[in-house]
């Protein structure tokens, strides 16, 4: 008597579709980027850059709350401020710089793969 039912359900759920229901491309999952606030989005909206959204810096924010200390991100911050120190850091020979760049350039490509 329970066969019955639970065959009913079946049959009910793989009537409600799946891939051959859809002409599309259905391999395309919508996408939700992080969001968070923090040193790094608020920087970011304050900034002058013509790409800013709240919705970019708070992803950017995130992906630096999973990559960078606390330290690494107020550091962060000043490029938005001034640029041209990023390029100063990324060609220095000392050791905490390097340090610093390559977490930095790692957590920019991160950045750049999940937020856009």
């Amino acid at each position: 008597m329970t066969r019955l039912p639970t065959l009913g359900m079946i049959l009910l759920l793989t009537g409600c579709g799946g891939a051959n229901g859809f002409k599309g491309d259905t391999r395309s999952v919508p996408r939700v980027a992080p969001m968070a606030f923090g040193p790094i989005s608020t920087a970011c909206e304050q900034s002058d850059r013509k790409a800013r959204s709240r919705a970019l810096c708070g992803c950017i924010q995130a992906v630096a709350n999973d990559t960078l200390t606390g330290s690494q991100q107020r550091r962060a911050v000043k490029f938005y401020r001034d640029p041209h120190s990023a390029q100063e850091v990324r060609q220095s020979d000392r050791p905490g710089d390097e340090r610093f760049w390559r977490s930095y350039a790692a957590y920019a490509k991160r950045a750049e793969q999940i937020c856009r």
